[in-house]
């Protein structure tokens, strides 16, 4: 099993681990028709209509 040469300090594995809480603002964006939020890259409904970037793909009655 491969060991570590030096010891890895405090500060720095903290900072690596602090980095998860930052990553989820940045996936949120808020729709150009309805004005949702919602997660960038996916799919979304919004009252029985499904969007994505900005279009209607399934429009339910």
């Amino acid at each position: 099993m491969a060991v570590p040469k030096r010891k890895q300090s405090k500060s720095r594995s903290r900072k690596r681990k602090a980095q998860w809480k930052m990553k989820d603002n940045f996936n949120l964006s808020t729709c150009s028709q309805s004005g949702t939020t919602h997660k960038r890259h996916h799919a979304y409904k919004v009252d029985g209509v499904l969007y994505h970037k900005g279009k209607i793909l399934v429009k339910n009655n």
